[in-house]
């Protein structure tokens, strides 16, 4: 008999993910990330497959987050980063085994890197400081004694990392595989970073912003510069982000993934493609009204680093796309035809296609399977599966299958979301329902594993999770729906969905029903008990409840208070009028607020305000607050915080509920 899904199975779900081919493509590497509960962190290490016997061999171990391999192009050697030494530095292992050696010991580490085609040198990106090149040693403090950070940026901090270090610069520069000898390629007070690289290896694709203001952090112009003059030819020198360049195979071509600045944060993510034979660029996706790229949100999939697009021997084109709740892979030719190659409903969260574009290695999820490698035959849809790491979990544990539904909001909108029962359901018995509300706004819930809705359909709960307008996945105009009202449509989204599973489902107990979100979601949390009085309990998480305040100690606030709010400090009415704190007296619902205490993108202080407003007020409303921990404590935090989050929850539904 099947066990029930604890908190503490987190420590069994394993990641598997960054499947790359080989030269000679009968062999790959993956990831596997999982927990290490003695160490209280997570190791990630890397494995081999022949993929004619299935073998699978780990390549690394020990107490370390491996990240980013890749192959040399002779096949005999394998590159990847690895934090063993602290700081992420380059190693590369012989395809023949042995211990790893470190080819960089670089004082800040590596950021990213691409083999040259001639398996003789990495291209490697690494922060230096002003002035330095990443050969130059930096002046050491030995003291150590405390210093004053003087601010003169907008941007001057950033979540998971504080304050950002002054006067440093990511430069580019190759290393020497065989003596370790590193010659610089880039200088001057601008940070760069690697997107691509030629097959012939003479041209890379860099991003740098040269631009005054360097406070303007969506904007990442991509170059094209010969390795050896230095010469620089201009891609794309427009507002926007875009990246992930890849060369097509005869180098005629450059693709890359970017967005602009049309709906600011809210533009749906495209592919674009240069002919380097006619200088002409064409946004191959212009017509398809979906987001290009990954955009679920989930708690398990750890360590993901897909491509942003990959060629075939054809010079046609593959690459991940979210659409209705799905992440699909998407085949497209130059001439625009675009068509799905993956089927729905579910979760592909990383891919390597073969050169012939017929077949391709994928790690895949879904709502009641944590994701394991496959062979996927695209022209015919069959697969194999490769790995069967979370066999024994699912053997082991009852899982609820989700329901997806579709409903008609207040004005009309068609919102998309599913139905969970709870895992051990019995026909002719009444349930609690939790609403869950995803972050973002500009993500999705997806056909894809997620440990915390399944704990709470174990816990006996019904689980509603919805994509309001805003959510990404959908139309254009539905993702910018949101910016500028929120609370308004958004939240008549939601409690449309509260009625249809009412009307539609006679296991809720209309009495008993609970809601809770983070980021976004912890802000609609907060906007909704403070609107309604029908949830009997509430958790709000890294929330935000003043946009005042919000949009000066956030570390995105200066840009995103004004690209979502649609108002800035000239104003302030609107932005209040939007506040949850606003509305803190007409809060009835007992509310339980989890907040990071370094959390850099919704700052404490904004569970502070809130909390104290409302004890001031005689509310019911508890706060607890996780040291050491950032805004990605759900998904990436330290372990034995993230379950007692899971358990705070737990309770404080238990209690009410």
């Amino acid at each position: 008999m099947k066990t029930c899904l604890t908190k503490e199975h987190l420590y069994q779900i394993q990641s598997i993910t960054n499947p790359v081919l080989a030269p000679n493509e009968q062999e790959a590497v993956f990831v596997r990330t999982q927990i290490n509960e003695q160490e209280n962190n997570y190791n990630a290490h890397l494995f081999h497959i022949d993929l004619a016997s299935r073998e699978i061999v780990q390549w690394t171990f020990g107490n370390e987050v491996i990240a980013a391999p890749a192959w040399s192009p002779d096949g005999k050697k394998i590159a990847f980063l690895s934090n063993r030494n602290e700081k992420n530095q380059l190693f590369i292992m012989h395809r023949q085994g042995g211990e790893a050696q470190a080819i960089t010991t670089l004082p800040n580490g590596i950021q990213d890197f691409l083999w040259s085609p001639c398996g003789e040198k990495i291209w490697i990106a690494s922060s230096v400081k002003k002035g330095l090149t990443i050969m130059q040693e930096e002046e050491k403090d030995e003291k150590k004694l405390l210093k004053p950070y003087a601010v003169d940026k907008l941007k001057y901090k950033a979540d998971s990392v504080g304050l950002l270090p002054q006067d440093r610069f990511t430069q580019i520069a190759a290393v020497n595989v065989t003596t370790k000898e590193i010659t610089s390629i880039t200088a001057g007070d601008y940070s760069h970073s690697i997107q691509g690289i030629s097959q012939d290896g003479q041209w890379l694709v860099i991003s740098v912003n040269r631009a005054e203001n360097t406070d303007d952090v969506f904007r990442t112009p991509l170059y094209l510069m010969n390795v050896e003059t230095k010469e620089e030819k201009v891609l794309v020198d427009a507002d926007g982000n875009y990246g992930g360049a890849e060369f097509s195979m005869d180098d005629r071509y450059i693709a890359y993934r970017g967005a602009d600045q049309a709906f600011l944060n809210a533009t749906h993510g495209h592919i674009y493609v240069y002919d380097r034979e006619t200088g002409l660029t064409q946004k191959l996706t212009e017509s398809f009204d979906a987001p290009v790229g990954d955009y679920s949100v989930a708690d398990t999939q750890q360590n993901v680093d897909a491509p942003a697009v990959k060629w075939t021997e054809n010079n046609d084109l593959y690459f991940q796309v979210s659409i209705s709740g799905d992440v699909r892979l998407y085949y497209a030719t130059l001439d625009g035809a675009i068509y799905p190659a993956s089927p729905e409903n579910e979760h592909i969260h990383g891919y390597a296609i073969f050169k012939n574009g017929n077949r391709a290695l994928i790690t895949a999820s879904n709502a009641t399977f944590p994701g394991e490698l496959f062979d996927f035959d695209i022209t015919t849809g069959e697969r194999k599966q490769l790995t069967r790491f979370n066999e024994a979990f699912l053997n082991d544990v009852q899982l609820a299958t989700p329901e997806a539904i579709s409903y008609e909001s207040k004005d009309g909108t068609i919102i998309h979301g599913w139905m969970m029962k709870p895992a051990q359901f019995e026909e002719g018995t009444k349930y609690p329902l939790i609403v869950e509300v995803h972050g973002g706004p500009h993500t999705l819930y997806a056909n894809t594993f997620f440990h915390e809705l399944q704990l709470l359909a174990a816990q006996g709960y019904g689980v509603l999770y919805v994509n309001p307008r805003g959510s990404h996945g959908y139309s254009q105009a539905f993702v910018d729906a949101v910016r500028g009202d929120y609370g308004g449509g958004d939240y008549e989204d939601i409690m449309a969905g509260v009625d249809y599973a009412l009307a539609n489902y006679s296991w809720v107990d209309d009495s008993r029903l609970g809601v809770t979100g983070g980021s976004y979601g912890g802000f609609m949390t907060n906007w909704i008990v403070g609107h309604t009085n029908r949830f009997k309990a509430a958790v709000t998480q890294r929330s935000i409840s003043n946009w005042i305040s919000f949009n000066g100690v956030s570390d995105i606030g200066y840009y995103f208070t004004e690209w979502q709010m649609q108002a800035d400090m000239n104003d302030v009415e609107k932005l209040w009028k939007h506040s949850p704190l606003k509305y803190a007296a007409q809060v009835e619902t007992p509310l339980l607020i989890l907040h990071s205490e370094r959390d850099f993108r919704c700052p404490i202080e904004q569970a502070e305000q809130f909390y104290i407003t409302l004890k001031r007020m005689g509310k019911d409303v508890e706060f607890v607050r996780f040291p050491e921990s950032d805004h990605n404590l759900s998904r990436t935090g330290t372990p034995n915080l993230r379950l007692e989050r899971l358990e705070q929850i737990i309770g404080w539904f238990k209690r009410y509920l």
